[in-house]
């Protein structure tokens, strides 16, 4: 079993950054994949940024090159760092981790941002 939390929303600024972090209480080190997605209110959930054990990494278009997701094993935290913030951007954030064929979902963090 593996738990998930993230941390690091907030409002900000458009044009600012932010950098969320999700720390799990289990080890993450042999996990297939970790993931960002979001969900604004009334839109489906979307990923935005994916990360393999290999370390390749894709992103939603509609961040790229204002986004970066990160991994550190030894911590058990992927992060997301997210620069030149859109206020199109704004909605709840969640971490998702896929461990021997389960997705392990967080409970979320709020990230607005403002015009």
């Amino acid at each position: 079993q593996v738990q998930l939390v993230e941390s690091g929303g907030g409002l900000v600024q458009a044009g600012g950054s932010l950098r969320l972090s999700c720390a799990a209480s289990g080890s993450i080190f042999s996990s297939n994949s970790m993931g960002w997605y979001r969900q604004a209110p009334g839109d489906q959930r979307e990923l935005v940024a994916l990360i393999t054990r290999a370390g390749s990494v894709n992103y939603a278009d509609s961040v790229k090159g204002r986004f970066t997701i990160s991994r550190e094993n030894a911590k058990n935290t992927v992060y997301l760092q997210m620069n030149n913030l859109k206020p199109e951007d704004s909605a709840v954030y969640y971490c998702k981790v896929l461990l021997g064929g389960v997705n392990y979902w967080g409970q979320g963090t709020q990230v607005t941002v403002s015009s």
